[in-house]
């Protein structure tokens, strides 16, 4: 966080934390440092920063409570409604993939050319972090790294509408509203080939191989696609044949 310097107006310091929030440096859902440190970090007065954190807080992009001052989930009444009716509608996941075929190889295109050294960094050590996590047979911390990922794509691709959105359902992703990412990462074969197609997106990003990380990206939510596919009609086959085994319950004796 750099600091603030020559800031006489509140207005100045809330408008230096908003493009911090904007740009992402600041997430939603986290907590802001003590209003000392926080002073401290950015050279200006206690008083001062109070003021700008009140109007941040009229703005909506903070809350502060009895537990500290927090970042707001602002893209919430977007997504928390869409979240309540894609729960109760079977067709939401195959418009969600849909978009996100939309999406995904747009990003990795433009993160493999507008990606930073630091980027590139982070991306490299989620990479690391996603094999270590394939080799220790542990499907729920791979589904996490999985997501983490992604995230570093969409922050990389240097889009700000594009990264909050994708952010956003992202959180909702990690809230099984689509689907159960444990169920996919449990599926025989499965880990091994997502490992390959998250690897190909990360490596041809790292390489700034545009059109590769667009097709490998593209091709990855494809595969996704086809393999919910397949486990909602196996899973069809299955309360068929329960049914079917459990019918004498409703026939007379």
């Amino acid at each position: 966080m750099e600091p603030v310097r020559n800031l006489k107006l509140a207005d100045a310091i809330a408008e230096h934390l908003e493009q911090l929030i904007l740009e992402g440096a600041l997430r939603p859902g986290e907590k802001l440092a003590a209003e000392r440190e926080l002073a401290e970090k950015l050279e200006v007065s206690r008083p001062s920063l109070r003021e700008a954190l009140e109007r941040l807080q009229a703005r909506g992009l903070i809350e502060t409570g009895k537990s500290g001052t927090y970042v707001t989930r602002f893209m919430a009444s977007l997504t928390e409604p869409l979240a309540a009716m894609f729960q109760s509608n079977d067709q939401a996941l195959v418009d969600y993939l849909e978009y996100r075929s939309l999406i995904e190889g747009e990003a990795a295109r433009m993160a493999a050319t507008r990606a930073t050294d630091v980027e590139r960094e982070a991306i490299r050590d989620c990479l690391e972090t996603m094999s270590a996590a394939h080799q220790l047979d542990d499907p729920t911390a791979e589904a996490d790294v999985d997501a983490d990922l992604h995230i570093l794509i969409y922050e990389s691709a240097h889009n700000l509408v594009l990264m909050h959105i994708m952010r956003a359902f992202s959180e909702m992703m990690r809230g099984g509203v689509f689907y159960n990412r444990h169920q996919l990462y449990t599926r025989p074969g499965v880990r091994d080939l997502l490992l390959q197609q998250h690897l190909a997106i990360g490596e041809a990003v790292l390489a700034r191989q545009p059109e590769k990380a667009a097709e490998a990206a593209a091709g990855h939510v494809r595969f996704t696609a086809a393999t919910l596919e397949d486990i909602r009609k196996e899973q069809t086959r299955v309360a068929r044949a329960l049914r079917r085994m459990g019918r004498s319950e409703f026939v007379a004796s």
